[in-house]
């Protein structure tokens, strides 16, 4: 490296730092030279313009285009380019490790790879798990967790930050602060790669981007001033962002998800549960509801409300032939403030009749105010579990519903109010991921949040459904009265059980 990188050379490769890169770092993949795309040499021409005195003129440097435009690897190629060609000796270069990555940094990560690619590097450096020291300068680069004490003292040549849209905490907050350009190295800047967030929610890269909007235009989607440049497309700037691979991300994802990884865009966290067309294409017209039928296991979601919201029971079955999740029943009840609803009259008594009526395997519902009711139900030997309407516990069965929807793995009758409930549902993005909300306070989804806790129920039921079929064919518990007919059948299956038989279903 120290006879590559002589006063000379380095004098050469400052004047022309995309030269640098496509002659001396070697992507991994290929293990050929780098070739930049032209936003890649258009960011690069003015990220590294020095002033008079030999001082970068935009310390704070922003890179933003749609997901899959290479921004992390362009991240890797500028701190190794940056460290290398300004750094010195002692240069530090942070690569800085966002609030959804538990681990060491994907930039990091990519470095790593570059070097070990990169004949002029992969002998020059000691290489560990979180740090890069080069022998010859004594320049490092380190990866840092989202912890801020981490970085103070730090005198960085270059720190980057990649997909700062996920930094939603104070103490990354905080560790982006201590990484600020340092006024002691005459080269010191900020980088971030990203692509658009939400709006509300971090708040951090909102505030440069639009800081970003406030500079003068100075090349195509690229502004710069008052100590800033950033890049920020609506553009695909790759050619393997085809038109094919646009029209799969809009056909796979939510609009508004759509929106700010594909376009590039700030959105806000709500956006609709799921395409109508989706729901609709999981309705058969020729299925109804079953009224009755003793040998179909169901599991029951209870969405209860007394005065004000509705209150919704579902159920729904697994057909194992199809592999699919299917709608059995469901009711709706209307309570008001002059008229609570008297839960021993309408979703006790609607449970009992379910279990007389089915194989009722599993009852979810939400403890808030059916505690009394679930003791009453258990003594009646009916299998009710309570399912809190959390943030973890809504997120999973959110996503467990919007996934067999989306998949045509629900199978539906038709029955316009729970259509109008679906169409009114949105999606409410959090940390944790997303889960069912409603548009506004009037309107009625809770049949929607009951049909996401009984199809949670099912799909977590059905993988134990055997082990619990052996249970109910030669266990010893007491049973409720049972017709006839069952009682003949399970007869039948303990014997083949105890003979070592197959269970024939």
């Amino acid at each position: 490296m120290v006879e590559h990188l002589t006063t000379s050379a380095l004098a050469r490769w400052r004047s022309d730092p995309a030269g640098f890169i496509e002659t001396h770092l070697y992507d991994p993949e290929t293990n050929r030279p780098f070739k930049l795309l032209p936003a890649e040499r258009a960011f690069l021409a003015y990220a590294l313009q020095l002033d008079a005195v030999g001082r970068l003129k935009h310390p704070e440097l922003v890179y933003g285009c749609p997901k899959k435009s290479g921004k992390t690897g362009f991240a890797a190629l500028l701190v190794i380019t940056v460290l290398l060609l300004y750094g010195g000796r002692f240069g530090e270069a942070y690569c800085v490790a966002n609030d959804l990555e538990q681990a060491q940094s994907r930039v990091y990560e990519q470095v790593r790879r570059i070097i070990a690619a990169s004949p002029l590097l992969r002998r020059e450096c000691k290489v560990t798990q979180d740090r890069i020291t080069f022998a010859a300068t004594g320049a490092t680069i380190t990866c840092l967790a989202s912890d801020y004490a981490s970085a103070a003292g730090g005198h960085p040549t270059i720190s980057v930050f990649d997909e700062l849209w996920a930094v939603s905490s104070e103490r990354s907050r905080r560790l982006f602060d201590e990484c600020v350009p340092v006024p002691t190295r005459p080269i010191s800047c900020r980088l971030t790669v990203t692509h658009a967030g939400f709006e509300g929610e971090g708040e951090l890269l909102y505030e440069l981007y639009q800081r970003g909007l406030q500079q003068p235009q100075v090349g195509k989607d690229l502004h710069a001033g008052d100590g800033l440049l950033m890049f920020w497309s609506h553009d695909v700037v790759a050619p393997w962002q085809t038109d094919a691979w646009r029209n799969e991300m809009r056909r796979s994802l939510r609009p508004n998800q759509y929106l700010r990884m594909v376009e590039n865009r700030f959105v806000t966290t709500e956006s609709n549960f799921i395409d109508l067309n989706w729901w609709d294409a999981c309705v058969d017209p020729a299925l109804r509801p079953v009224a009755a039928e003793r040998s179909l296991s169901i599991w029951v979601g209870v969405d209860a409300s007394v005065k004000r919201d509705s209150s919704a029971i579902v159920w729904v079955t697994w057909d194992r032939m199809a592999k699919q999740v299917r709608l059995v029943g469901h009711r709706i009840f209307q309570p008001s403030p002059d008229q609570p609803l008297d839960f021993e009259l309408t979703i006790e008594h609607t449970l009992l009749a379910l279990k007389q009526r089915f194989s009722l395997r599993q009852v979810l519902y939400d403890p808030y105010q059916m505690q009394a009711s679930a003791q009453r139900l258990r003594k009646d030997g009916v299998r009710i579990d309570e399912f809190p309407q959390s943030v973890p516990n809504l997120t999973e069965a959110s996503q467990n519903l919007y996934e067999l929807i989306k998949g045509r793995n629900l199978v539906l009758y038709a029955d316009e109010a729970m259509r109008l409930a679906v169409s009114r549902a949105v999606a409410i993005e959090t940390s944790r991921g997303w889960r069912i909300a409603k548009d506004k306070q009037s309107h009625k989804i809770d049949v929607v949040v009951a049909l996401a806790m009984a199809a949670h129920a099912a799909i977590k039921g059905m993988s134990t459904y055997n082990v619990d079929w052996r249970s109910w064919v030669i266990g010893d518990e007491q049973r409720p009265e049972e017709p006839e007919v069952v009682k003949a059948r399970r007869s039948r299956l303990t014997e083949l059980l105890l003979a070592g038989g197959e269970i024939p279903f």
